[in-house]
């Protein structure tokens, strides 16, 4: 049975030393808890339908079905799953789709174990990480596209507060730093942000930051 406040987390991977190596340090954190292993993207569609984690660990590259034809899968059968792709590639092909996929966050291999621990809270807390280069490429690829006007009845729904809201999130700021900016408990800024998922129709913090950029809420540079 999970412990009370654990974060559940699936790992998708289809090397298993990559597996039992990051199972083995997950184990070490009291919050967090391994509840299956995947070998490939089929297994991790029906484990997670099955197991309902709280997080995904997704590798992209894998036999079958790949990471992102199975996150696509997850959340369109189990949304409340967050989906952090964990791979070691960064090209244009693995990148966009994952995250049109649904993927929350999008990390390297190469990222320190700590790191990737504090990306598991994170994206359980309902905030997102990306690799410093998976960034710049979102970033470089939204500048090269011209702004979009976004549909008036959805800018129309949104407040000042939560406006100011929506551009701190596209800079990247967590729930904590929100609310020191603004001077709000972070209780109220989870209240916001959940209520601008709701009225703009997005799934998360990173289609949000994206959605902000590419209709010119924010300045993408």
């Amino acid at each position: 049975m999970k412990p009370a406040n654990a974060i559940a987390v699936l790992i998708a991977d289809d090397h298993q030393v990559v597996r039992q190596g990051l199972r083995t340090f997950l184990e070490l954190h009291a919050d967090i808890i391994v509840v299956g292993e995947a070998s490939d993207g089929a297994a991790a569609v029906a484990l997670a339908l099955r197991l309902e984690p709280d997080v995904v660990l997704m590798d992209l590259v894998m036999p079958q079905v790949d990471g992102i034809a199975a996150t696509r899968q997850i959340k369109a059968q189990r949304p409340a799953v967050k989906v952090i792709a964990l791979t070691s590639f960064a090209e244009d092909d693995k990148v966009f789709p994952a995250i049109q996929a649904g993927a929350s966050s999008y990390l390297l291999k190469d990222v320190t174990p700590d790191d990737l621990v504090d990306a598991i809270r994170a994206v359980y807390r309902g905030e997102a990480r990306l690799h410093p280069d998976i960034a710049r490429k979102l970033m470089e690829q939204i500048a090269q596209q011209p702004a979009l006007r976004p549909p008036a009845p959805a800018l129309a729904d949104l407040t000042e507060r939560e406006r100011e809201v929506v551009r701190l999130v596209a800079q990247g700021y967590s729930n904590g730093e929100i609310a020191r900016a603004l001077v709000i408990s972070d209780k109220t800024v989870k209240s916001h942000v959940s209520n601008i998922l709701s009225k703009l129709d997005l799934a998360d913090r990173t289609q949000l930051a994206i959605y902000a950029l590419k209709h010119g809420l924010v300045d993408a540079a």
